[in-house]
């Protein structure tokens, strides 16, 4: 897989970084690839954060999604790699992230994960 996705994402300053509030990201045309079968998977990304200095630019977050549309990954694997990506450019007091995954032979996945910032 390329190492290089996540220098596709930009952040801005956030100007409120005294208040914690939630920034909700809905992507609901996600696709990557079964590493398996090689057939494409697809899935609905919800993102949830509270942002400390920086919040992500949504049209480098969709170019950064859109990276793994070629890429055979498993659905644990991608979400806990967006999530690293996320929290390595970003540094956010806290992070959950959903990957709903549409079903394949009548079995259906969702992938939480979560970061939380150290002391918060």
């Amino acid at each position: 897989m390329a190492d290089d996705f996540r220098q596709i994402l930009e952040t801005f300053p956030n100007q409120f970084p005294q208040r914690d509030y939630t920034i909700e990201i809905r992507c609901p045309e996600f696709t990557s690839v079964c590493p398996k079968t090689g057939q494409p998977d697809f899935g609905v990304l919800t993102f949830s954060y509270t942002p400390d200095e920086r919040c992500v630019e949504l049209k480098s977050l969709k170019m950064y999604l859109q990276s793994f549309r070629n890429e055979g990954i498993f659905y644990e694997n991608v979400t806990n790699r967006i999530l690293e990506d996320l929290v390595a450019v970003l540094d956010p007091r806290r992070m959950t992230l959903l990957a709903a995954f549409t079903p394949r032979g009548g079995i259906s996945t969702n992938v939480t994960v979560t970061h939380e910032k150290s002391g918060q």
